[in-house]
């Protein structure tokens, strides 16, 4: 019979809201994951990196980071008496480290990481605030071929561990402030426009634009599948400046669909919920079926003075586990107390997890199936139960 969980424990080892403790098997299935999406991009020359969980906030703010502030928990270091912060994504840490610790290694520099980050409050979709981000950054190339390359590092993860019906879809952020600065539009009004159109509120844009209203609301119907998205852009009088933004886009959309026609392309013009600190095209990653995004990416700079251009993704360990089916656990083999260690090595070696009694019991069977074992071992021969 089952142990029952102490009733006196539930005070004591409840945990805060969007904290979770991560149970058999899930917690092995998921570092697997995590070690398989690492030696995707170990194998395409990115090398890993492991950043701090908590740094002073004025490095942990600097550059990209200044968006992560209010999700950012926030300490006081007894040591220093500086302000320190829970990282609340890794993207942030590793463009630190590119700019600083490895400012003086040829570009581009390809760096991999994996780890947990805390955020203050959770997003719409996921009521988590302790996520695992597992991703890589291509550092100080300004190229669309890099651009392709990082995205398709992404999808190859995905695939590889056993994605399916995957979807990309893929933002321009800097289009709309260049076109606000283009058109000469009031700058306080960007934040609002920006909000409209991430809402799709088509009264507000109108009212916020203007005589420029024509113009955002033909640019917000042209999201959409990649190809029709990209002729009906390709037709709206833009900007010099929007077009080559858009001449981007295209280079990158058209080669990624020459390449693999499994994936699903989308495009969407005028999207920035999430894309903050991005300063080229941003891109997230879907499966069919499963609520949320499986990842996001996109091009950066490190920071205003340096103005290295940079291209990264993070995927979600949440959401990833949520598209593949319940791990399957591992043959467990209960071996008597008696049987020699040469064996048990012997046993391990050929992939079996043997779990050892610490006595004789009379029915092996029993407590076999009371410890959660598939098999016994008789005679030094593995039998199913």
């Amino acid at each position: 019979m089952p142990v029952e969980a102490d009733k006196s424990l539930n005070n004591s080892t409840l945990l805060p809201a969007g904290l979770r403790d991560q149970l058999p098997p899930f917690a092995s299935h998921e570092a697997t994951l995590i070690e398989d999406i690492i030696n995707s991009c170990q194998s395409c020359g990115y090398e890993r990196v492991k950043p701090p969980l908590v740094e002073f906030e004025d490095s942990l703010f600097f550059g990209p980071g200044e968006t992560m502030m209010q999700s950012t928990f926030r300490l006081m270091d007894p040591i220093s008496q500086r302000m320190l912060g829970f990282r609340s994504d890794l993207t942030v840490q590793v463009a630190r480290i590119a700019a600083s610790r490895l400012g003086h290694i040829p570009r581009p520099l390809r760096l991999c990481y994996a780890g947990e980050v805390l955020r203050v409050m959770p997003d719409d979709l996921s009521p988590e605030r302790e996520l695992v981000q597992v991703g890589a950054e291509l550092i100080g190339e300004d190229n669309p071929l890099a651009d392709i390359e990082v995205i398709f590092l992404a999808y190859d993860s995905l695939c590889k561990v056993g994605v399916e019906r995957i979807s990309v879809d893929i933002t321009v952020p800097s289009l709309v402030p260049s076109l606000i600065e283009t058109l000469g539009l009031d700058s306080s009004c960007s934040t609002q426009l920006r909000g409209a159109l991430d809402r799709k509120d088509t009264s507000a844009v109108k009212e916020i634009t203007g005589v420029n209203s024509k113009l955002f609301l033909e640019l917000m119907s042209t999201a959409g599948e990649w190809e029709s998205s990209l002729r009906k852009m390709k037709a709206l009088k833009l900007p010099e400046a929007a077009n080559s933004i858009v001449d981007r886009l295209d280079t990158v959309a058209m080669s990624i669909a020459a390449e693999d026609k499994n994936i699903k392309i989308t495009l969407d013009p005028v999207e920035r919920r999430g894309f903050e600190y991005y300063t080229g095209i941003g891109f997230s990653f879907f499966s069919n079926g499963v609520r949320g995004e499986l990842g996001r990416g996109g091009r950066y700079s490190l920071n205003e003075s340096s103005g290295a251009s940079s291209c990264g993704f993070t995927l979600y360990m949440e959401t990833l586990l949520r598209a593949l089916p319940e791990p399957i656990r591992k043959h467990r083999l209960m071996v008597p107390c008696s049987v020699d260690r040469e064996i048990l090595i012997d046993l391990r070696t050929k992939g079996w997890s043997t779990v050892g009694l610490f006595r004789e019991v009379s029915d092996l069977e029993t407590e076999a199936r009371r410890l959660n074992c598939s098999h016994i071992l008789v005679n030094e021969t593995p039998k199913k139960i």
